[in-house]
Protein backbone atom coordinates (compact mmCIF):
# COMPACT_ATOMS: atom_id res chain seq x y z
CA UNK A 1 0.00 0.00 0.00
CA UNK A 2 2.96 2.37 0.71
CA UNK A 3 4.48 1.75 -2.30
CA UNK A 4 1.56 2.57 -4.05
CA UNK A 5 0.75 5.64 -2.28
CA UNK A 6 4.80 6.95 -3.40
CA UNK A 7 4.02 6.16 -6.76
CA UNK A 8 0.69 8.02 -7.09
CA UNK A 9 1.95 11.03 -5.38
CA UNK A 10 4.98 10.79 -7.71
CA UNK A 11 2.92 10.37 -10.90
CA UNK A 12 0.93 13.72 -9.55
CA UNK A 13 4.02 15.58 -8.75
CA UNK A 14 5.68 15.38 -12.23
CA UNK A 15 2.23 16.07 -13.37
CA UNK A 16 1.51 19.22 -11.69
CA UNK A 17 5.31 20.45 -12.40
CA UNK A 18 4.82 21.98 -15.90
CA UNK A 19 1.47 23.73 -13.94
CA UNK A 20 3.37 25.15 -11.18
CA UNK A 21 6.71 25.92 -13.16
CA UNK A 22 7.32 29.91 -12.61
CA UNK A 23 7.91 31.86 -15.81
CA UNK A 24 11.38 33.46 -16.00
CA UNK A 25 12.10 37.04 -14.18
CA UNK A 26 10.89 40.17 -16.26
CA UNK A 27 13.05 41.91 -16.72
CA UNK A 28 12.65 45.54 -17.41
CA UNK A 29 15.33 47.48 -19.14
CA UNK A 30 16.35 51.05 -19.11
CA UNK A 31 18.16 53.07 -21.26
CA UNK A 32 19.70 55.38 -18.68
CA UNK A 33 21.36 55.69 -15.51
CA UNK A 34 20.28 54.52 -12.19
CA UNK A 35 18.30 57.44 -9.92
CA UNK A 36 17.24 59.31 -13.59
CA UNK A 37 13.31 59.46 -13.70
CA UNK A 38 13.20 57.02 -16.17
CA UNK A 39 14.76 54.41 -14.07
CA UNK A 40 12.55 55.51 -10.94
CA UNK A 41 9.00 54.73 -13.32
CA UNK A 42 10.57 52.30 -13.97
CA UNK A 43 11.74 50.66 -10.80
CA UNK A 44 7.99 52.07 -9.16
CA UNK A 45 6.36 49.93 -12.26
CA UNK A 46 8.38 47.05 -11.50
CA UNK A 47 7.32 46.53 -7.92
CA UNK A 48 3.89 46.73 -8.74
CA UNK A 49 4.31 44.04 -11.57
CA UNK A 50 6.32 41.39 -9.40
CA UNK A 51 3.05 41.30 -6.37
CA UNK A 52 0.80 41.46 -9.41
CA UNK A 53 2.28 38.42 -11.53
CA UNK A 54 4.14 36.84 -8.48
CA UNK A 55 7.14 36.67 -10.61
CA UNK A 56 10.65 38.35 -9.79
CA UNK A 57 11.21 41.85 -11.87
CA UNK A 58 14.69 42.93 -12.63
CA UNK A 59 15.73 46.69 -13.65
CA UNK A 60 18.62 46.31 -15.89
CA UNK A 61 19.86 50.14 -16.93
CA UNK A 62 21.76 49.82 -20.02
CA UNK A 63 22.72 53.28 -20.62
CA UNK A 64 24.41 54.60 -23.37
CA UNK A 65 23.73 56.28 -26.60
CA UNK A 66 21.24 57.85 -25.38
CA UNK A 67 19.08 54.90 -24.79
CA UNK A 68 19.75 53.43 -28.25
CA UNK A 69 22.15 50.62 -26.43
CA UNK A 70 18.83 49.48 -25.01
CA UNK A 71 16.60 49.53 -27.70
CA UNK A 72 19.22 47.53 -29.91
CA UNK A 73 18.98 45.20 -27.13
CA UNK A 74 15.54 44.78 -27.07
CA UNK A 75 15.24 44.19 -31.25
CA UNK A 76 17.17 40.93 -30.94
CA UNK A 77 14.79 39.44 -28.14
CA UNK A 78 12.81 36.20 -28.74
CA UNK A 79 9.15 34.91 -28.12
CA UNK A 80 10.66 33.42 -25.23
CA UNK A 81 12.61 36.41 -23.87
CA UNK A 82 10.61 38.00 -21.30
CA UNK A 83 11.86 41.21 -21.52
CA UNK A 84 10.45 44.90 -22.03
CA UNK A 85 11.89 48.47 -22.61
CA UNK A 86 10.77 51.56 -21.03
CA UNK A 87 11.80 54.48 -23.85
CA UNK A 88 10.89 57.54 -24.33
CA UNK A 89 10.62 60.08 -27.94
CA UNK A 90 13.92 60.60 -28.12
CA UNK A 91 14.23 56.56 -28.97
CA UNK A 92 11.44 55.62 -30.57
CA UNK A 93 10.78 58.73 -32.50
CA UNK A 94 13.86 61.27 -33.06
CA UNK A 95 16.68 58.88 -33.21
CA UNK A 96 14.89 56.84 -36.48
CA UNK A 97 14.75 60.26 -37.59
CA UNK A 98 18.18 61.45 -37.72
CA UNK A 99 20.58 58.55 -37.44
CA UNK A 100 21.53 56.58 -40.51
CA UNK A 101 22.94 53.72 -38.64
CA UNK A 102 20.40 53.27 -35.97
CA UNK A 103 20.61 49.16 -35.25
CA UNK A 104 17.37 49.25 -35.19
CA UNK A 105 13.63 49.65 -36.67
CA UNK A 106 11.69 51.88 -34.42
CA UNK A 107 8.66 50.61 -36.68
CA UNK A 108 8.82 46.85 -37.13
CA UNK A 109 11.11 45.63 -34.23
CA UNK A 110 8.32 46.78 -31.15
CA UNK A 111 5.39 46.95 -30.22
CA UNK A 112 3.63 49.48 -27.68
CA UNK A 113 2.79 47.74 -24.26
CA UNK A 114 1.79 50.57 -21.99
CA UNK A 115 2.07 54.19 -21.42
CA UNK A 116 3.49 55.32 -17.79
CA UNK A 117 3.89 59.33 -17.65
CA UNK A 118 3.74 62.32 -19.78
CA UNK A 119 6.51 64.72 -19.02
CA UNK A 120 6.18 69.00 -19.96
CA UNK A 121 9.24 71.17 -21.74
CA UNK A 122 9.53 75.00 -19.76
CA UNK A 123 11.67 78.05 -20.55
CA UNK A 124 13.85 79.62 -18.07
CA UNK A 125 15.78 82.73 -17.91
CA UNK A 126 18.03 83.58 -14.64
CA UNK A 127 16.73 84.87 -11.90
CA UNK A 128 17.58 88.26 -12.22
CA UNK A 129 17.03 88.45 -15.88
CA UNK A 130 14.72 91.34 -16.80
CA UNK A 131 12.43 89.22 -19.06
CA UNK A 132 9.36 88.14 -16.91
CA UNK A 133 6.57 86.68 -19.25
CA UNK A 134 6.14 85.90 -22.50
CA UNK A 135 5.57 89.55 -23.98
CA UNK A 136 8.90 90.11 -22.97
CA UNK A 137 10.60 87.41 -24.80
CA UNK A 138 8.39 88.48 -27.68
CA UNK A 139 9.70 91.49 -27.65
CA UNK A 140 12.99 89.88 -27.61
CA UNK A 141 12.68 88.26 -30.91
CA UNK A 142 11.21 91.13 -32.44
CA UNK A 143 14.54 93.07 -31.73
CA UNK A 144 16.84 89.73 -32.11
CA UNK A 145 15.35 87.00 -33.89
CA UNK A 146 18.22 85.32 -33.57
CA UNK A 147 18.87 85.45 -30.18
CA UNK A 148 20.42 81.97 -27.93
CA UNK A 149 18.57 79.17 -26.21
CA UNK A 150 20.61 77.08 -24.31
CA UNK A 151 19.41 73.25 -24.36
CA UNK A 152 20.49 70.04 -22.44
CA UNK A 153 21.63 68.13 -26.09
CA UNK A 154 21.52 69.09 -29.71
CA UNK A 155 19.09 66.82 -31.37
CA UNK A 156 16.88 66.03 -27.99
CA UNK A 157 13.25 67.00 -27.80
CA UNK A 158 14.07 70.45 -25.83
CA UNK A 159 16.38 71.15 -29.02
CA UNK A 160 13.40 71.04 -31.45
CA UNK A 161 10.78 72.65 -28.71
CA UNK A 162 12.71 75.33 -29.30
CA UNK A 163 12.43 75.22 -32.89
CA UNK A 164 8.86 75.27 -32.46
CA UNK A 165 8.84 78.10 -29.84
CA UNK A 166 11.06 79.95 -32.94
CA UNK A 167 8.35 79.79 -35.19
CA UNK A 168 5.33 80.39 -32.89
CA UNK A 169 7.21 83.83 -31.99
CA UNK A 170 8.34 83.87 -35.88
CA UNK A 171 12.26 84.56 -34.82
CA UNK A 172 14.75 81.72 -35.41
CA UNK A 173 17.10 81.56 -32.33
CA UNK A 174 20.45 79.99 -32.40
CA UNK A 175 20.21 76.91 -30.44
CA UNK A 176 22.78 75.82 -28.43
CA UNK A 177 23.34 72.05 -27.15
CA UNK A 178 25.07 71.23 -23.74
CA UNK A 179 26.36 67.78 -22.83
CA UNK A 180 23.01 67.43 -20.42
CA UNK A 181 21.27 69.21 -18.41
CA UNK A 182 23.72 70.08 -15.19
CA UNK A 183 25.59 72.03 -17.30
CA UNK A 184 22.95 73.73 -18.89
CA UNK A 185 21.52 74.88 -15.28
CA UNK A 186 25.44 76.22 -14.62
CA UNK A 187 25.17 78.43 -17.50
CA UNK A 188 21.97 79.25 -16.73
CA UNK A 189 22.38 80.01 -13.07
CA UNK A 190 25.08 81.95 -13.56
CA UNK A 191 23.92 83.72 -16.32
CA UNK A 192 26.07 82.67 -18.88
CA UNK A 193 23.21 82.29 -21.24
CA UNK A 194 19.64 83.90 -21.27
CA UNK A 195 17.36 81.16 -21.99
CA UNK A 196 17.29 77.79 -21.31
CA UNK A 197 14.58 74.92 -22.64
CA UNK A 198 14.31 71.78 -20.89
CA UNK A 199 11.94 69.31 -18.97
CA UNK A 200 9.57 70.86 -16.68
CA UNK A 201 10.69 68.61 -13.85
CA UNK A 202 14.34 69.38 -14.88
CA UNK A 203 13.64 73.00 -14.31
CA UNK A 204 11.00 72.76 -11.55
CA UNK A 205 13.11 72.72 -8.42
CA UNK A 206 15.46 75.47 -9.21
CA UNK A 207 12.48 77.58 -10.32
CA UNK A 208 10.68 76.64 -6.67
CA UNK A 209 14.20 77.62 -5.27
CA UNK A 210 13.86 80.95 -6.46
CA UNK A 211 17.51 80.13 -8.60
CA UNK A 212 15.32 80.61 -11.77
CA UNK A 213 12.25 81.61 -13.63
CA UNK A 214 10.16 79.95 -15.69
CA UNK A 215 8.43 82.14 -18.05
CA UNK A 216 5.82 79.43 -19.39
CA UNK A 217 5.29 75.50 -19.52
CA UNK A 218 3.65 73.38 -22.34
CA UNK A 219 0.85 71.70 -21.81
CA UNK A 220 -3.05 72.64 -21.40
CA UNK A 221 -2.97 73.56 -17.88
CA UNK A 222 -0.89 74.78 -15.08
CA UNK A 223 1.23 72.75 -12.43
CA UNK A 224 -0.89 73.39 -9.15
CA UNK A 225 2.56 73.44 -7.14
CA UNK A 226 3.40 75.99 -9.33
CA UNK A 227 0.32 78.15 -9.74
CA UNK A 228 2.02 81.49 -11.03
CA UNK A 229 3.91 79.87 -14.13
CA UNK A 230 1.40 80.00 -17.23
CA UNK A 231 1.37 77.86 -20.11
CA UNK A 232 2.68 79.17 -23.49
CA UNK A 233 -0.97 79.36 -24.73
CA UNK A 234 -1.93 81.32 -21.73
CA UNK A 235 0.98 83.69 -22.37
CA UNK A 236 -0.54 83.96 -26.24
CA UNK A 237 2.04 81.84 -27.68
CA UNK A 238 0.10 79.09 -29.61
CA UNK A 239 2.68 75.94 -28.36
CA UNK A 240 2.43 73.06 -26.76
CA UNK A 241 4.24 69.72 -27.11
CA UNK A 242 4.56 66.96 -24.18
CA UNK A 243 7.23 63.80 -24.16
CA UNK A 244 6.28 60.87 -22.62
CA UNK A 245 7.93 57.22 -21.57
CA UNK A 246 6.49 53.86 -21.98
CA UNK A 247 7.09 50.35 -22.09
CA UNK A 248 7.49 48.46 -25.32
CA UNK A 249 8.09 45.01 -26.16
CA UNK A 250 10.04 43.19 -28.82
CA UNK A 251 7.70 42.45 -32.05
CA UNK A 252 8.52 38.60 -31.36
CA UNK A 253 6.84 38.62 -27.98
CA UNK A 254 3.49 37.05 -28.04
CA UNK A 255 0.31 39.21 -28.67
CA UNK A 256 -1.84 37.71 -25.52
CA UNK A 257 0.73 38.35 -23.22
CA UNK A 258 1.57 41.98 -24.37
CA UNK A 259 -1.96 42.36 -23.84
CA UNK A 260 -1.47 41.12 -20.29
CA UNK A 261 1.61 43.01 -19.62
CA UNK A 262 -0.47 46.18 -21.00
CA UNK A 263 -3.76 45.75 -18.90
CA UNK A 264 -1.18 44.94 -15.51
CA UNK A 265 0.99 48.45 -16.19
CA UNK A 266 -2.10 50.46 -17.12
CA UNK A 267 -3.62 49.01 -13.78
CA UNK A 268 -0.78 49.63 -12.14
CA UNK A 269 -0.63 53.95 -13.67
CA UNK A 270 -4.25 54.15 -12.46
CA UNK A 271 -3.43 53.50 -8.63
CA UNK A 272 -3.43 56.75 -6.43
CA UNK A 273 0.43 55.56 -5.05
CA UNK A 274 2.07 56.13 -9.03
CA UNK A 275 0.22 58.91 -9.05
CA UNK A 276 1.28 60.49 -6.35
CA UNK A 277 4.82 59.45 -6.96
CA UNK A 278 4.59 60.45 -10.02
CA UNK A 279 2.94 64.11 -9.69
CA UNK A 280 5.65 64.80 -6.97
CA UNK A 281 8.37 64.26 -9.82
CA UNK A 282 6.14 66.74 -11.92
CA UNK A 283 5.11 64.09 -14.10
CA UNK A 284 1.68 63.29 -15.20
CA UNK A 285 0.41 59.43 -15.04
CA UNK A 286 -1.04 58.36 -18.49
CA UNK A 287 -3.19 54.87 -18.29
CA UNK A 288 -3.15 53.35 -21.90
CA UNK A 289 -2.55 50.13 -22.91
CA UNK A 290 -0.95 48.50 -26.23
CA UNK A 291 -3.44 49.88 -28.37
CA UNK A 292 -4.02 53.67 -27.03
CA UNK A 293 -0.04 53.39 -26.61
CA UNK A 294 0.15 53.36 -29.92
CA UNK A 295 -1.67 55.51 -30.85
CA UNK A 296 -0.14 58.59 -28.99
CA UNK A 297 3.18 57.33 -30.54
CA UNK A 298 1.34 57.79 -33.52
CA UNK A 299 0.46 61.31 -32.83
CA UNK A 300 3.22 62.31 -31.63
CA UNK A 301 5.05 61.25 -34.55
CA UNK A 302 2.97 63.28 -36.68
CA UNK A 303 3.80 66.87 -34.60
CA UNK A 304 7.44 66.11 -34.17
CA UNK A 305 8.62 64.76 -37.43
CA UNK A 306 7.75 67.53 -39.66
CA UNK A 307 9.73 69.72 -37.35
CA UNK A 308 12.73 67.42 -37.13
CA UNK A 309 12.74 66.81 -40.56
CA UNK A 310 12.66 70.68 -41.65
CA UNK A 311 15.40 71.61 -39.03
CA UNK A 312 17.80 69.40 -41.08
CA UNK A 313 19.44 68.05 -38.44
CA UNK A 314 21.17 64.59 -38.68
CA UNK A 315 23.17 63.16 -35.67
CA UNK A 316 26.62 61.71 -36.19
CA UNK A 317 26.47 57.71 -35.73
Amino acid sequence: MRHTLRALCACLTLACAPALAAEPPLTLIVGYAPGGTSDRVARLVGDGLAKRLGTPVIVENRAGAGGRIAAQQLARAGADDNQLMLANPAVMVVAPLVYSNLGYDAAKDFQPVAMTASYRFALAVPAGSPIKNAKDLADVAAKDPAFNIGVPATGSLPHFFGLMLGEALQAQPEIIGYRGSAPLLTELLGGHIGYAIDTYDTLEPQHAAGKVRIVAVSGTQRDTAQPDVPTFKESGIDLDGEGWNAFFASAAMPKEKVERLGREIAEIVASPAFAETARAQRLEPVEAGPARTGEIVQAFNEQWAPVIQASGFKATD
